[in-house]
């Protein structure tokens, strides 16, 4: 009898270790998965897609719209108080805000923030709108990694959509969203007609 429980318990704990296992495996592959260079290469928003529509207040109460209202482009900047560590990044935004013509640059961080006003102050981009997001919204946009960003036109499409960590980077990046896309994704069209007017009506 005791010689039973011994194998049940010996059975039981092996099946646990076996379990325990496999969970490591898969958590593993996941991992690697989310933090390896494919991951960062497939993170963001295809261009010529349709980014996210909000309205968010920024950290001085003013709302805050994407896409932009003015038939201008707006560049997305995913970071935070992080940003100065990649001072070089910190240089191609201000660079694109000194543009005759600049674009709208808002600051979208992943959480609440209290000091990331103050960093981008030091940082020299104290008049750029920083506005809170969350996790969700970080999804919607396929946004993992920091700095990270979109610039999308009035019309809501993605105009570029990249990792950022040098001034050049962004500068690529503004050149590219010149350039109109094509409409990769058409609106759905519309299923009704209206119907023609009757005679006398």
């Amino acid at each position: 009898m005791t010689s039973l429980i011994s194998a049940i318990s010996f059975l039981a704990v092996g099946t646990i270790l076996c379990v325990a296992a496999v969970i490591a495996v898969f958590a593993t592959v996941e991992v690697y998965y989310l933090s390896g260079s494919r991951a960062i290469t497939e993170d963001g928003l295809r261009r010529g897609s349709y980014a996210p529509r909000w309205s968010i207040a920024d950290s001085s109460g003013r709302l805050t719209h994407s896409p932009p209202r003015a038939h201008s482009l707006q560049v997305i900047v995913f970071s935070d108080h992080s940003l100065k560590s990649f001072p070089s990044a910190a240089d191609g935004l201000r660079a694109l805000a000194a543009e005759a013509s600049p674009p709208e640059i808002v600051v979208l961080t992943r959480h609440a923030s209290d000091i990331a006003v103050p960093v981008l102050d030091i940082l020299g981009l104290g008049t750029v709108p920083v506005v809170t997001g969350s996790p969700a919204l970080y999804g919607k946009y396929n946004v993992r990694v920091m700095p990270f960003v979109i610039v999308v036109d009035s019309a809501g499409r993605v105009r570029a959509s990249s990792l950022v960590n040098h001034a050049w980077q962004i500068e690529k990046l503004w050149r590219l969203a010149q350039i109109a896309p094509e409409l990769d994704q058409p609106r759905t069209p519309r299923l009704w007609r209206r119907r023609p007017a009757r005679a006398g009506a």
